[in-house]
């Protein structure tokens, strides 16, 4: 895969500061087109937009040199997200992009799976699969700690499924948990990451992030997943501006309904004419074909592109 960034931000000198601090923590090199216009230094709104757009086409131009050159499948890391989920969500979709990212896992790959509060009641499993002791550790004081600060405004784990996903069969976290964790697969965790780290380990990577589905994917992307396997069971539109949202159904009933925005059907599952692990490889498949821009998923071809950075308070 290649890709460019062109990023032209607005912005207060202090944030730009930070900005620029967390740039080089990721990336010391950073050789990628980047403006940062301060209005409060330009002047007049107008200028200021003048500047963004100039710059931008600039930015452009350099990022139009940018070729498709061929890549490993250990460049590869998958984004792992669930919203708008059902009661066949943990049977079909969920343990389905499980089993994606075993295979990517044991290709060298690396996949990152989020959303804190939907691994309330699963944290035992989780930390035992953690491939040290000081990994573990930081897998739980992470979880205390996003659930005290939920705690201390009123809110918890505990009231984390939504009016959906209750309606369809998801009563309890511990419930809603048990299906969410599958989208992790059964392959070793080989790091925890807070927000916003980038990941740099392959194999599958914990990030603390809301169960909120654009906070989330944002916060997925942010960390250096390329692509996002998106399961829903109720349907929900959500993409991404920077990496490709594949959305996958749990349920057949669901792609019929919502073909415009659902990319790959798992309901196959349920009906008893696709194994967990075909249907596994088939998303992988496709995975590759988005990847080597074969596809284009169709959160991309309607322009779905939700964006919204976590700002660290209480959000499930």
């Amino acid at each position: 895969m290649a890709g460019a960034t062109l990023l032209s931000l607005g912005c207060q000198n202090a944030q730009a500061s930070m900005l620029k601090e967390e740039i080089k923590k990721r990336s010391p090199s950073f050789e990628k087109p980047l403006y940062i216009l301060e209005q409060q230094k330009i002047g007049k709104e107008t200028d200021h937009i003048a500047a963004a757009v100039k710059q931008s086409f600039a930015g452009l131009v350099l990022a139009d040199q940018c070729v498709r050159k061929p890549a490993p499948l250990s460049k590869l890391c998958i984004g792992l997200e669930c919203g708008g989920s059902d009661g066949f969500s943990g049977i079909s979709a969920n343990p389905a992009i499980g089993y994606t990212s075993d295979l990517l896992v044991a290709l060298g790959g690396s996949v990152i799976l989020s959303e804190f509060p939907e691994l309330c009641g699963v944290e035992q499993e989780m930390s035992d699969r953690c491939t040290d002791e000081t990994t573990a550790k930081r897998f739980i004081d992470l979880m205390r700690l996003y659930n005290s600060k939920a705690q201390a405004v009123g809110s918890g784990f505990d009231m984390n499924p939504s009016p959906g996903n209750i309606r369809d069969g998801l009563i309890t976290d511990a419930i809603k948990s048990a299906g969410a964790a599958k989208k992790g697969g059964s392959s070793p965790v080989t790091d925890v990451l807070d927000y916003p780290e980038k990941s740099k380990k392959p194999g599958l990577n914990l990030l603390c992030t809301p169960g909120n589905d654009v906070e989330s994917t944002t916060a997925e992307v942010g960390s250096g997943a390329n692509i996002v396997l998106f399961t829903t069971g109720l349907g929900t539109p959500t993409g991404n501006p920077v990496a490709p949202v594949v959305k996958i159904s749990s349920n057949t009933q669901l792609f019929n309904k919502m073909h415009d925005i659902i990319d790959v059907n798992a309901g196959l599952i349920i009906e008893g004419e696709e194994s967990i692990e075909q249907c596994g490889e088939r998303i992988l498949d496709y995975v590759l074909k988005v990847a080597s821009g074969e596809k284009k998923v169709s959160a991309v071809r309607h322009g779905q592109d939700d964006f919204i950075p976590w700002k660290r308070g209480v959000s499930l």
